[in-house]
């Protein structure tokens, strides 16, 4: 479960738990505090978002370095990318609405895990590969009451 003030939400975590020792592709998610940064969004699904995150627009083009080993490790890039990547314009609904978090930013450890990132639920999903995620509905409760201050604690 997810709190946030008052309120509790059903959330999903990592296919297989959490761990103090993020690796890449352990499918885990990171036990921490991890701040809140920007919300990304798609412009052609949703609109009219309340909150004070900074804010953008996907743009087809937008993905995440997920290459263990590449300098732009854990970072956003564009495609084409040569590299292992996730693209965050995607045919389902996971990253309609998506938070970057500071999870392995600074410093950024090679293959310290990469993407976690605060999210939809994928439909049918019943674990992510290490993010965290709520229905878009309540996502975008818990949106509402964000700013730059805020932290995601696992």
């Amino acid at each position: 479960m997810l709190r946030a003030g008052d309120m509790m939400f059903p959330c999903l975590l990592g296919k297989n738990g959490r761990t103090h020792q993020k690796r890449e592709g352990d499918g885990k998610s990171p036990i921490g505090r991890w701040k809140l940064e920007v919300l990304n969004f798609r412009p052609d699904k949703l609109l009219r978002l309340r909150t004070r995150l900074p804010a953008r627009a996907l743009k087809k083009r937008d993905g995440w370095c997920d290459a263990n080993g590449n300098r732009n490790y854990n970072r956003p890039i564009r495609l084409p990318f040569e590299a292992s990547h996730e693209i965050l314009w995607r045919d389902d609904e996971a990253y309609d609405l998506l938070v970057t978090t500071d999870h392995n930013q600074r410093p950024r450890t090679q293959g310290g895990g990469s993407a976690i990132f605060f999210h939809v639920i994928r439909k049918g999903a019943t674990g992510t590969e290490g993010c965290i995620a709520l229905s878009e509905k309540h996502l975008r409760a818990v949106l509402s009451l964000c700013s730059r201050h805020t932290y995601l604690v696992i």
